[in-house]
């Protein structure tokens, strides 16, 4: 006979979804896809395994959808940049910026989640996912760079592949940096190295926008 206490017992247990997603958010952030188990992910969200599966799918989509609202909480400084920002150069010199920031917030796990998440990874349909967002960055860089050059903003002879790939590899390098203990300073010091190299204006009006 199942009873009206033993059906209590067996309910799923009752949780905030938002906040379990925002402690896997964190647990991944911090030790990578691999690294995290099923296990980790259950004990920091509070939840047990069927409640995981029910809400969040299997590990994988649970990573899926870490990733897209990582994008949201913690990497919207990027878009905003990009989509506020005037000339490829004041958008680049943001994204750095805030990147120095963002990246040693001690408020939560240095560096970025997308770049550093896939380490060590065996699963091969997560390390493209996050190689194909990185990729994308690059793509969007190299773009507005191409813009620029169109509009005057940049001298017509700029290598717009060279410099939004130099742009990839600063971000990825001061996300590294910061894992490795490189303070806010130090980073924003390598952000004004790295803008250094930008070419310069071709225009005298231009250089009101940077």
């Amino acid at each position: 006979m199942v009873t009206k206490e033993s059906k209590q017992r067996g309910r799923p247990r009752s949780f905030d979804r938002a906040t379990a997603l925002e402690k896997a958010i964190l647990a991944f952030w911090e030790n990578g896809y691999e690294a995290t188990s099923v296990a980790d992910l259950t004990r920091v969200m509070g939840i047990g395994a069927p409640s995981l599966y029910s809400a969040f799918g299997d590990k994988q989509s649970l990573f899926d959808e870490v990733v897209r609202e990582y994008g949201v909480r913690y990497g919207s400084f990027t878009d905003r940049a990009l989509e506020e920002e005037p000339t490829a150069r004041a958008a680049v010199e943001r994204i750095l910026r805030e990147a120095a920031v963002e990246y040693t917030d001690p408020a939560h796990p240095h560096g970025c989640l997308v770049i550093h998440a896939a380490t060590n990874c065996t699963s091969r349909e997560v390390e493209e996912s996050l190689r194909a967002r990185r990729n994308a960055w690059i793509t969007v860089f190299e773009s507005r760079i191409r813009a620029d050059i169109a509009a005057g903003e940049l001298p017509a002879d700029t290598d717009a592949s060279a410099l939004a790939r130099h742009t990839g590899v600063i971000i990825q390098g001061m996300s590294q940096q910061a894992r490795d203990g490189a303070t806010r300073q130090e980073l924003e010091a390598v952000a004004d190295l790295a803008m250094a190299i930008w070419p310069r204006p071709t225009r005298a009006d231009a250089s009101s926008h940077t």
